[in-house]
């Protein structure tokens, strides 16, 4: 599985709550649509099959994307010391 940018992953959970909340407020057949759209891509990214699989596997990756962030901003300190 490839590996998504930090940005993207983050794009598809806001565009995937969106169309959560908004087929959960008012469904209609768009807000259907744009839910399955929002979920296959989410999985896609995230090499899930179901959207529970695709949330828990984007939650490790953003996990992942932090420890990054976090130990690359520790050796940045070390080097400016």
């Amino acid at each position: 599985m490839i590996i998504p940018a930090e940005k993207e992953l983050r794009a598809a959970l806001a565009r995937f709550a969106s169309a959560r909340i908004e087929h959960d407020v008012l469904p209609t057949g768009r807000t259907s649509r744009a839910l399955e759209d929002a979920t296959y891509t989410l999985c896609v990214m995230t090499g899930a099959h179901t959207a529970k699989q695709a949330l828990i596997a984007a939650d490790e990756l953003l996990d992942q994307y932090s420890a990054r962030h976090g130990s690359r901003s520790h050796e940045e300190e070390t080097l400016a010391a």
